[in-house]
């Protein structure tokens, strides 16, 4: 087998809160590999948002070991981790973060302006991107004259663009109805099937459903690591090269 994407070793958060001390993680151990679809859940309080804050790099653990595809994270200081970020991981929010001024095609530069591409490329490469989440005639406008779930395909479109090794997804249906929110994990199921790790923290079983392994804390360690059977979108005859 090759080496994982993603390798976590004895992983442990703690924070200082007055005079007491919170173990948000707890010596958290697991792999992750190419191409795994793979679901963080746990209830609040579990360690799921400060175990995907440290995968995103927007947080560095207490101690313990994190090789994000070979690079030593854990050990990293800050502009070596915004460097990481923005080469290896795609972020997708719950809320979009999009820029409200900023119409679509300048959103899903962003990345590209951070890493030092020049315009021709970023505006070429971020059209082919919104083109293939579908919202090819969507570039000229702005968040506030799209649907939520629109939206979050603009969000989708700028997390990839960079070409990153996960895709990391936090909520991403926990604004939007229950039809969008199928949609929009229908477009999960086939970026899976083009071949991108998928991470997603969610505490909806449903949408966990929707991955083909379940990852799940309590109290800041693993409870259990299972795969899942039957997910919701396995017999779904997917369209792979629209995206």
């Amino acid at each position: 087998m090759a080496d994982p994407i993603i390798s976590i070793r004895d992983l442990k958060r703690v924070y200082i809160m007055g005079e007491s001390e919170v173990r948000a993680l707890n010596g958290v151990s697991f792999d992750i590999q190419k191409n795994e679809y793979i679901a963080i859940m746990g209830p609040s309080g579990s360690g799921k948002s400060t175990l995907m804050n440290i995968i995103g790099c927007l947080d560095t653990p207490s101690s313990g070991e994190y090789i994000l595809n070979g690079n030593r994270v854990s050990e990293m200081e800050d502009a070596d981790l915004a460097d990481v970020r923005n080469r290896e991981i795609g972020f997708v929010f719950q809320t979009f973060n999009l820029l409200a001024r900023t119409n679509c095609l300048a959103n899903v530069e962003l990345p590209l302006i951070y890493a030092g591409k020049k315009s021709a490329e970023r505006k070429a490469k971020a059209e082919l991107i919104l083109q293939k989440v579908g919202l090819g005639d969507r570039l000229d406008h702005k968040p506030n004259e799209l649907s939520g779930g629109q939206r979050q395909r603009v969000a989708i479109a700028r997390a990839l663009v960079n070409d990153p090794s996960i895709l990391l997804a936090d909520e991403p249906t926990g604004n939007l109805d229950t039809k969008t929110g199928d949609e929009i994990m229908l477009l999960f199921e086939e970026l899976y099937r083009a071949g991108n790790t998928i991470i997603l923290v969610t505490h909806e079983n449903d949408i966990a459903n929707y991955a083909r392994r379940v990852v799940r804390l309590r109290d800041g360690v693993i409870e259990s690591d299972t795969k899942v059977e039957n997910p919701t979108l396995a017999k779904a005859q997917v369209e792979v090269d629209a995206v």
